[in-house]
């Protein structure tokens, strides 16, 4: 009786999925097996996240390198990404690019701030309307975000980066810093170290200027030659930020005084590798912004999985990462010399 009343809702509901033509009588398909497995497809396609990654300032080499690796994660994770940056190192700017982004309801924000407390508000809005919010590269204020992801220790950076122009100046006589903007908290943290080493260490060096040129390669070069005209007896710049030892091993080249003024700093390799054959440039250092545009995808959504770092985390295609409190570390500076330069290429 079971397997009667079986065959007859079969037949049933197989009836209900046509319906005669009013025209000619014939029956037409509302209802079919392909149409369940297209709308079962189109509403996976709808789940996919959409992470939104935002940069201090488009095109430069190390942001571009950041973007190879977000896109990178991208693929390999499943997930959308969207890389949006300002022309220049600017918070209003990017205030109004993470508007934009909470208009288009995107699942997380990762950014990097040009000013924490500017950010802040937009930040704590995304974050009402259930987005996801980390930080990367450069902090906000801690209640705008879920967690930072920090390239490296800043303590060990900022001395680290004053031990390698004292190594190439006889920790001796004067200095200038080249920095990105003067309202970005990663710079400002590294700055305060270099100027707590040198206090320490080198009593002998004389930091007398710091030359903020908001991550403008043509505004940081004009700095650069500023500095060496302001400043005859220079023994040495340091580059805070990316576009910073470039512009200034330029012009230690064109006036002809390579191995007479040290240009050290944070830079992608690639920009400084004929200036640290030429001895316009001594030492550079960074991490893999490679890596960090990975990692910065990774961990959003991990994150959007209900996944939050840990100490010691293994990361695919990144390595173990360390927790400081609400802090991620990727982990420790490299540095490039004309020896070892042509082994990378970003």
């Amino acid at each position: 009786m079971k397997l009667f009343f079986s065959l007859v809702c079969t037949l049933f509901f197989a009836s209900a999925c046509v319906m005669p033509s009013a025209d000619n009588g014939n029956y037409d398909v509302i209802y079919s097996i392909d149409s369940v497995m297209q709308e079962e497809a189109d509403a996976g396609k709808e789940k996919k996240v959409t992470i939104a990654v935002v940069p201090k300032v488009a095109s430069i080499p190390y942001f571009d390198a950041v973007e190879d690796g977000a896109l990178e994660a991208a693929e390999d994770l499943g997930v959308n990404v969207l890389f949006k940056g300002p022309a220049f190192a600017d918070a209003k700017q990017q205030i109004m690019i993470i508007k934009e982004l909470i208009e288009q309801d995107v699942d997380a924000i990762a950014v990097s701030a040009n000013d924490p407390q500017e950010l802040a508000p937009v930040l704590l809005e995304a974050k009402e309307k259930g987005i996801n919010v980390i930080t990367w590269d450069s902090d906000t204020v801690p209640e705008s975000r879920e967690f930072f992801i920090n390239m490296v220790d800043p303590e060990t950076l900022g001395r680290h980066l004053m031990d390698t122009l004292a190594w190439n100046t006889d920790e001796d006589g004067e200095f200038a810093i080249l920095t990105g903007a003067l309202s970005a908290a990663n710079l400002n943290e590294w700055l305060y170290w270099i100027k707590v080493h040198q206090k320490e260490y080198y009593p002998n060096m004389t930091l007398v200027e710091v030359a903020a040129n908001d991550d403008d390669p043509q505004r940081a070069y004009e700095l650069a030659q500023k500095l060496l005209q302001t400043y005859p007896d220079l023994k040495g710049i340091i580059g805070n930020s990316s576009v910073g030892p470039p512009a200034a091993a330029q012009a230690v080249k064109e006036l002809g005084k390579e191995g007479e003024i040290a240009v050290v700093g944070l830079s992608t390799p690639n920009p400084m590798n004929e200036y640290l054959k030429e001895g316009a440039a001594e030492i550079i250092t960074l991490w893999s912004p490679k890596k960090l545009g990975y990692l910065t995808v990774a961990l959003a959504n991990n994150a959007l999985n209900g996944i939050e770092p840990f100490d010691w985390q293994e990361i695919n295609k990144v390595g173990k990462i360390r927790m400081d409190d609400d802090t991620v570390i990727m982990g420790d500076p490299m540095d490039f010399t004309k020896e070892n330069v042509d082994q990378y290429d970003f």
